[in-house]
C-alpha cells in the first residue's frame, strides 16, 4: 500500500498542482490540514482537493480559524490572511472546511495509522518539531494508540522511529519552512509490517504564487517567505 501524504497547502495552487503532477502509483491520498491561509487561491485549492475525493482530509488550525473567525492565537500576518480568506471563500467551500474532522484513524493489515494536524494531545494547534525527544515522540504515538502517527503543522519534514512506533511529518506543500522553497510531500509505503516513509521535493512556479499574494493585497511577507522557504 502506498499513501501519498500531503499537508499545509495553504491556498498555494501552483505548489499543489506541481505535487499532484509528480505523484504516480499511489493507493490512498491523505491531506493533514491547512488547505487555506497565507496563499491567494483558497477557493481553487479547496475545489481541487474536494474533486480529488481523498481518503483522508483533516482540519488544520488555519482551516478552523477561517470557519470560526477566531484568530486570537495567530500572528498579525496570519490573522490578516484568515480575514482575507473569510471574505473570499465561497459558502460551499466554507461548509466543506467546517465538515472536516480533527483526526483520522485507519488500519491496514493490522497496522494502526492515526493522523492529526497538530498532535494527539492538541489535534489542531500543538507543534511537534524535528528534534523532539524520543520519549515525547513515543508518548505521542502511545497516546494516539497507533503504530504510525502522521502529523503536519510545523511545515518541516520529520521522521522519528521509537520502540512504540513511527512518527512522520511530510512537511508543507504550500509554504515550506526548512530552508528549501520546493513543495514538500511524502509517500508512506506499507508492505506487511514493513513501513517506509520517503519525503519528496518538487519545484513549482514560486514567482507566480508570490505574485498572486501581492496582487491580492495580502502581506508582502507572505510572498517573500515562499522564495526563502522559511
Amino acid at each position: 500500500m502506498r499513501i501519498a501524504v500531503l499537508s499545509d497547502v495553504h491556498a498555494n495552487l501552483e505548489a499543489l498542482e506541481s505535487v499532484l503532477s509528480s505523484l504516480a502509483g499511489y493507493d490512498s491520498l491523505f491531506f493533514l490540514g491547512d488547505l487555506v491561509g497565507y496563499g491567494a487561491e483558497p477557493n481553487e485549492v479547496v475545489d481541487r482537493v474536494h474533486a480529488l475525493n481523498p481518503d483522508v482530509v483533516i482540519c488544520g488550525n488555519h482551516d478552523y480559524a477561517v470557519v470560526t473567525g477566531d484568530t486570537s492565537d495567530f500572528s498579525v500576518h496570519a490573522a490578516l490572511a484568515v480575514e482575507w480568506t473569510r471574505r473570499r471563500l465561497s459558502p460551499r467551500n466554507l461548509d466543506y472546511l467546517a465538515s472536516l474532522p480533527c483526526s483520522a484513524r485507519l488500519e491496514h493489515n493490522g497496522l494502526r495509522l492515526a493522523a492529526y494536524h497538530g498532535s494527539p494531545r492538541d489535534p489542531i494547534n500543538e507543534y511537534v518539531f524535528p528534534g523532539t525527544s524520543e520519549h515525547i515522540s513515543r508518548s505521542m504515538i502511545e497516546l494516539a494508540e497507533a503504530d504510525v502517527l502522521l502529523l503536519g503543522h510545523t511545515h518541516v519534514p520529520m521522521q522519528a522511529e521509537t520502540s512504540s512506533g513511527c512518527l512522520f511529518n511530510p512537511g508543507s506543500v504550500g509554504q515550506p519552512r526548512d530552508g528549501d522553497p520546493r513543495a514538500s510531500y511524502a509517500i508512506l509505503s506499507i508492505e506487511e509490517e514493513k513501513v517506509d516513509f520517503k519525503v519528496a521535493r518538487v519545484s513549482y512556479d514560486v514567482d507566480s504564487a508570490a505574485s498572486k499574494i501581492l496582487q491580492g493585497d495580502l502581506p508582502e511577507f507572505l510572498a517573500d517567505r515562499l522564495h526563502l522557504g522559511y
